[in-house]
């Protein structure tokens, strides 16, 4: 965390994009669990719902871009004050990201809803967005902490989503060569499971960009991946 200023105003300013980071993570959380739920249960009016709550998303950023532009005219932060704010825009740049992947998903609703989903498909992909939202939820309140400790934690456990993702996209390859009544609903599903491993790649995203935000430096190494779907098939997002 940034120590206080002389000039109350500017802490002030550092906490308005803190408490704004906070809104967009919680809106965003939101609109995951409720298009995956829309989905499952082919629940036209919440995805509508979601589609719709993507612009609330989309103003919250460009208000933290905002204040951060103005804040760096008025007092030329340096060192960790200006990691904060830079962390601030490229953190709520991915949040806003995350509720158009929500977005994506809630737009296929219909597209699936006259098919309906098989049930062990519908219990990988809430299994695959729990995973997901788990991730973003320890994210956001390390982001309240900015523990790089706890932040590199986070980052290392994205494989665990490539790795129910590859699982479930095998599923939906075999379900669409069982029989090819199934491809059309099983694309937008593969399509659907896709935008979910995606939020984790944000969340991972914000652990790396808290890090920065905590140390100054990069985390070390490469992220652990395990997606393994490109050598699976051509069917790709």
């Amino acid at each position: 965390m940034t120590h206080p200023h002389i000039m109350s105003a500017f802490d002030d300013e550092l906490k308005y994009l803190t408490r704004r980071i906070s809104e967009m993570g919680g809106l965003a959380e939101q609109m995951v669990a409720d298009s995956v739920r829309a989905l499952v249960n082919s629940d036209l009016a919440l995805a509508q719902k979601v589609i719709s709550d993507d612009a609330i998303l989309d103003e919250a950023e460009r208000q933290i871009g905002e204040k951060a532009i103005v804040t760096i005219a008025k007092r030329q932060p340096m060192a960790s004050d200006l990691r904060e704010i830079m962390g601030s825009i490229r953190i709520a740049a991915d949040l806003e990201r995350v509720g158009d992947l929500g977005k994506n998903t809630a737009k296929r609703v219909i597209a699936v809803a006259g098919s309906g989903i098989p049930r062990k498909l519908a219990r990988g992909l809430e299994h695959l967005a729990e995973l997901a939202l788990v991730q973003l939820k320890e994210v956001l309140d390390v982001f309240a902490s900015r523990s790089p400790e706890k932040a590199n934690s986070i980052r290392q456990r994205d494989e665990e989503i490539d790795a129910i993702y590859t699982s479930l996209f095998r599923e939906l390859l075999t379900y669409m060569m069982e029989d090819p009544r199934n491809i059309t609903p099983c694309t937008h599903l593969l399509f659907c499971a896709k935008n979910i491993e995606r939020i984790g790649d944000h969340a991972t995203n914000i652990a790396e960009t808290i890090y920065y935000m905590a140390t100054g430096a990069q985390p070390e190494g490469e992220r652990p991946k395990d997606d393994t779907t490109a050598t699976m098939g051509s069917v790709t997002d």
